[in-house]
């Protein structure tokens, strides 16, 4: 460290390493897709023109990529060293260059194939990074030099502070890149095993799982409903997982114990030799609000819970099963709904493949009727037969219903809240309604706060699935709200009193604001 400029230079190159370690590090422990400088090298990729594409692999071949990485490297490493020059004279300085980095990442990440919010995680944790570890370093230095800004000027004060000064900050500046080794070796080692649970995933042949076939007369026909069918990346996701298990098949175990007379402990091999039962079955969080998209309709393949709980011989006085994940959630589910007609599910399978790792790969709960909170477990490792009494699962330690069955629920999807509607022919209403295991029997709909009106029900295979309605009504140009409402096989009218999602679902009437235009002339 011959000056003060060259030490604010090694500062903002290792605050700017620290903060690419720590995105590639969670990156890779969380699985998402890449990293976020490689998400900006695809990004280049994407944009450079043909011609110059064709010209690149034709000097530097299969090294093409790699060389894109070294380059961008190189150029954040400029750019972090210019960052620690600027952090000499002004707070702010520093702050604007990480910005316009991250922003540049933010854009790169965000037209990555099916981004998620947690894609962005990596690229925010990475700035906070570097603005804290460039405070860090920034501290001893100007001590250094309290001008904080004469170039190339020597470090000034008795000999002894500044040798101490000069040696506390190269061992900081020491320390946490050495940290920042360790933390991406470390987001690497993480990432492998789930890199290799995928591809294991991937490669797995599941026999007696079938395709999906959509069942005839599902669909309402109505432009822009949400599908009948939910794609695997488009069904919610709700787990308290900050990393998801990878959990490789031939290590799954399930251990089912408790009052039992026989208890049981299989493994992946032995619950794909048993029968199989395959349906199609709507999940539903207890957290969606009214009106809201947590829910999701799948094709669902697995061994029927009844058949290894009988195996097993439940003793008599039990009324639970308490689930637990591979990482330790909870929850409680009544063992009646585990027993009965609706098949509670060991599902292997989704939508006629193995479980997503995101959705409980390798074996996960599926039973129809309950909140996910009681009752979809996922990375499923242990079921113990006990008593609600005996137990108290993770979200009712936490104030939520011991016993959550799905209430009966209705969603507008067309019109869209806040559109405009062509005037020139009848506006078309359509979305969906659904309580699990007991099924929906009418749908009807009121504008302006006018009567209820039937609406037309399209067919479902089983009261396990949501189920899509339509209708369509002349109304005059101007501002209207539509609200819905279902009824129930069993004959429960759905309510209009409004409640909070805690303690055991929300309740309510879903509404929509739209306009009508003028008929063309």
């Amino acid at each position: 460290m011959r000056s003060v400029r060259s030490a604010w230079s090694l500062a903002g190159l290792v605050a700017g390493l620290a903060g690419v370690a720590v995105s590639y590090a969670v990156a890779m422990a969380m699985s998402i897709r890449d990293s976020p400088v490689v998400a900006v090298a695809e990004l280049v990729i994407r944009a450079t023109p043909g011609a110059a594409a064709e010209g690149a692999i034709g000097v530097l071949g299969t090294w093409d990529k790699p060389v894109l990485v070294v380059v961008i490297l190189v150029f954040l490493a400029g750019a972090f060293a210019w960052a620690g020059r600027l952090a000499a004279r002004s707070w702010w300085a520093p702050v604007a260059v990480y910005l316009a980095l991250a922003t540049a990442g933010v854009v790169a990440v965000s037209m990555q194939p099916a981004a998620s919010p947690l894609a962005f995680l990596p690229l925010t944790l990475g700035f906070v990074t570097w603005v804290v570890v460039l405070s860090l370093l920034a501290d001893p230095l100007r001590r250094l030099d309290p001008a904080a800004g004469a170039a190339d000027e020597s470090t000034g004060g008795p000999d002894g502070v500044a040798l101490a000064t000069r040696r506390g900050f190269l061992l900081r500046a020491g320390a946490i890149a050495a940290v920042s080794v360790v933390v991406s070796g470390a987001g690497r080692v993480v990432g492998a095993g789930r890199r290799q649970v995928e591809e294991t995933r991937r490669l797995l042949r599941l026999p007696g799982v079938t395709e999906p076939v959509l069942p005839r007369g599902v669909r309402a026909g109505v432009a822009d409903i949400t599908p009948w069918e939910t794609p695997n990346d488009d069904f919610y996701r709700v787990h308290t997982a900050i990393v998801v298990p990878s959990i490789e098949p031939r290590n799954w175990r399930l251990r089912i114990h408790g009052l039992v007379d026989n208890p049981l402990e299989i493994g992946f091999d032995d619950l794909l030799a048993r029968e199989r039962t395959e349906a199609w079955v709507t999940l539903s969080c207890v957290s969606n609000r009214v009106g809201g998209d947590l829910i999701g309709n799948a094709w669902w393949s697995g061994v029927r819970v009844a058949d290894l709980l009988a195996e097993a011989g439940v003793r008599p006085g039990a009324d639970a099963v308490l689930q637990t994940s591979d990482d330790g959630w909870t929850c409680g589910t009544p063992l009646a709904a585990l027993t009965d007609d609706r098949d509670a599910l060991l599902a292997v399978a989704m939508n006629g493949e193995p479980l997503p790792i995101d959705h409980g790969f390798p074996v996960r709960m599926v039973v129809p009727g309950l909140y996910g909170y009681v009752s979809a477990c996922k990375w499923l490792v242990d079921l113990e037969v006990t008593r609600f009494d005996d137990i108290e699962a993770y979200w009712v330690g936490k104030g939520w219903a011991e016993q959550a069955p799905v209430k009966i629920a209705s969603r507008v999807d067309v019109p869209r809240s806040g559109s405009d509607v062509p005037g020139d022919a009848p506006v078309v209403f359509g979305g969906v309604a659904w309580e699990q295991h007991t099924g929906i029997e009418g749908v009807e709909i009121a504008v302006d706060g006018g009567p209820w009106q039937p609406c037309t029900l399209a067919s479902v295979p089983s009261v396990d699935t949501w189920v899509q309605w339509s209708t369509s009504l002349s109304l005059d140009p101007g501002d209207h709200t539509v609200r819905v409402r279902a009824t129930s096989k069993g004959g429960q009218v759905q309510t209009g009193v409004e409640q909070d999602v805690l303690p055991d679902g929300a309740t309510g009437w879903h509404s929509v604001d739209f306009t009508v235009s003028e008929p063309d002339a």
